[in-house]
């Protein structure tokens, strides 16, 4: 066993991205961007945190069929994209860096935030045992999620399209240093990838390889529109957070980490344990 230690302090590259130490700023989801454009005190938020080596920002979406909170912020409109520019810009002139995270909740939603009120979308039409926030008489309020619909094959290459825009519009306008596609926590990317919340007979379902295809699709689209050096990817294989259950997660992401690897990320962010629980292992769904 190595005695060799590891000084938080030293700067580290992680592909494109030269960080001054080691330390990582995780995102939080902040609900603090009323109609989901970045404003004052977000751009004091983040500047006051970056002297970390990086800062990973909130749960960004990547479009409104994306959403699943109140007052999140988005990454496809222009009020949103110069919000964005002014944290970013704060941020960069205290030396700090700071990439985005891409975020499609899926089925974690409610009709209420969907547009034109219409159901959440997800692999299979599984309501998710897990609540939302939405604002209520101005109060952030948690509620039950909607039902959601199943996706159908041919919206598929629309949902690759939009993390592509996103992470375009973040690095190229927005001006992070990168993205980071958020592929854990029982959101889309991860409901695609266990047979808890993916029941499809499709190209999509079934298998493990099918079952990656659309976080690979994705990542591959980020990778190229920004490069694989300005991209991340986050995943939490045992949690149960927002009813995420895979009946057999070590093959499940032993093969995902595999064809990862082949794209040259930056880093792969890796939730240890249950989010916000116990680092063992989950043992089943969610109650």
């Amino acid at each position: 066993m190595s005695n060799a230690s590891v000084n938080l302090f030293e700067p580290v590259q992680a592909g494109h991205i030269q960080m001054a130490n080691r330390i990582v700023m995780a995102p939080l989801t902040r609900n603090r961007a009323p109609g989901g454009i970045p404003n004052p005190l977000m751009v004091a938020y983040y500047t006051q945190r970056a002297s970390a080596g990086l800062i990973i920002s909130e749960g960004t979406v990547i479009s409104p069929q994306a959403q699943g909170y109140a007052d999140v912020p988005g990454l496809f409109g222009t009020e949103q994209l110069d919000g964005w520019k002014q944290v970013t810009q704060a941020v960069h002139a205290v030396g700090g860096k700071i990439v985005t995270q891409l975020w499609h909740v899926g089925r974690v939603s409610h009709t209420s935030l969907q547009p034109d009120g219409g159901k959440p979308v997800a692999p299979s039409a599984i309501r998710a045992n897990t609540k939302t926030v939405l604002i209520q008489d101005g109060v952030p309020t948690f509620v039950d999620t909607s039902e959601p619909r199943a996706l159908a094959a041919y919206e598929l290459p629309d949902i690759v399209h939009s993390f592509q825009a996103a992470a375009r519009n973040a690095v190229e306008t927005a001006g992070f240093d990168g993205v980071e596609i958020h592929a854990a926590n029982g959101y889309l990317m991860d409901q695609f990838l266990r047979n808890g919340s993916n029941l499809r007979s499709d190209d999509y379902g079934g298998s493990i390889e099918n079952r990656c295809r659309l976080l690979l699709e994705v990542t591959r689209a980020v990778t190229a529109a920004v490069g694989g050096g300005r991209t991340g990817v986050r995943i939490s294989p045992v949690t149960p957070s927002n009813d995420a259950f895979d009946s057999d997660p070590q093959p499940l992401f032993e093969h995902l980490i595999r064809e990862l690897a082949k794209l040259d990320l930056a880093y792969i962010h890796v939730v240890v344990g249950a989010t916000g629980g116990a680092l063992g292992v989950a043992d089943g769904p969610s109650q």
